[in-house]
Order: C-alpha cells, then structure tokens, then sequence
C-alpha cells in the first residue's frame, strides 16, 4: 500500500485519541482510589479494576506516583500539567473581568479548585513524606501556588485596589486560602460552602490592605 494513504493518518490519530481516552479512564480511577484508600494503601490492581483495564495498562500509563500527582492537577485544576490556575479549565478566563470584580470571580474559582482538589490533596502530603517523586512535585506546585496569588495580588493592584506589600499579601493567602483551609471549614467544621466563599473574600479584603488578624 502507498505510505502516503490517508488511512494511516487516520489510523495514527485513532490509536491516539484511545490512548487519552484510556490516559483519562485511568487518572480519574487513580483519583476515586487514592481518595478512599490513601497512597500506601492504593494499589495498581485497585486502579485498573476501578478504570475497567488491566494492572499492565495502568503501569503503561504511568508510575503510582505520576498518577497521584496527575489525578490531583487534574481533580483540582480540571487539567494536567504545570499551568498556572488561570491557565487551567478551572481558572480559564477570570483574568479577563475587569475592574475589582475580579477579586470575587477568583474566590469562587479557588473555592471551586479546593471542593474538588482537598481530599487528594491530603494524600498528595502525606505521600510527599515518604516518596521523593511525589514530594518533588509537590514543592513545584506550592512554587506556582505562590506565583498565583502574587499574580491575583497584582491584579487586584493594577485595578486600582490599594495593596500594602504583594509580596506579604501572597504568602498569607496562599495559606489562608488552601484546601487545608477548606477541609478544617468545611468537611471537618461543617461549614456551608456560601459562609466559607464569604469568609475566604474577607481574608482577601483584610490581607491586602495589611491589617492584622483578629
């Protein structure tokens, strides 16, 4: 048959397009076990049963370490990879609101990344104790945490709402607004999600103006 055939083309972007079909499968497999059973305790065979592939598939697909950290980004930021959270199906286009009103469209995206990405987000440090893969990454996504809030302090700067130090702002945020934050107020408190997106705006309103905590 001539190389040129349009059938291999064809043939090449099918067997791609199964192989994120099946990539996808088995992340958000990864995510439902690591979240009930914790890393230790997950399994490769517990992965592929819950993807509905076999334990080689899974280990084709990637190490149980990459496939915490992959079922975390894409459970937190609806999207692998080492983006930033504007840049990410969750965050996509909350940099485009103009004036302060951005302040609330970023709050009510980062309430919406910890509701989906906390309970992972537990297992990605205790895993980061003992694995030197999974703590890695995690170093490198607190890294492009802070540079996320030193963006949204900026942003909130440039639109006119006074900010006392970016920097200081930044750092305190990136704690005060962290899915350990949600998984005290929320699962743990049991706070409504409407009184913790609300608190979350006053935390935001006090740090960059530089007051202190009450």
């Amino acid at each position: 048959m001539d190389s040129d055939s349009p059938t291999r083309p064809y043939r090449s972007a099918l067997r791609e397009g199964q192989a994120r079909e099946t990539r996808t499968r088995v992340i958000h497999a990864a995510a439902a076990v690591f979240s009930r059973l914790g890393f230790q305790a997950a399994t490769i065979a517990a992965i592929a049963r819950e993807a509905g592939v076999s334990p080689e598939t899974v280990k084709a697909t990637a190490s149980k370490s990459e496939l915490l950290i992959a079922a975390f980004e894409v459970s937190f930021a609806g999207a692998e990879g080492e983006e930033s959270l504007s840049e990410t199906p969750v965050g996509e286009g909350v940099l485009d609101i103009e004036g302060p009103a951005v302040a609330d469209a970023v709050i009510e995206r980062i309430a919406l990344a910890n509701e989906r990405g906390h309970a992972l987000w537990t297992v990605l440090l205790g895993a980061a104790l003992s694995d030197e893969g999974v703590d890695a990454a995690l170093q490198l996504i607190l890294s492009r945490r802070g540079d996320d809030y030193r963006m949204f302090v900026g942003e909130l700067a440039a639109r006119g709402v006074p900010v006392a130090d970016v920097e200081a702002a930044a750092t305190e945020l990136s704690f005060l607004l962290s899915p350990e934050g949600y998984q005290q107020l929320v699962v743990q408190s049991g706070w409504p999600r409407e009184r913790y997106v609300q608190w979350m705006g006053d935390q935001v309103r006090r740090v960059v103006a530089g007051r202190p905590t009450l």
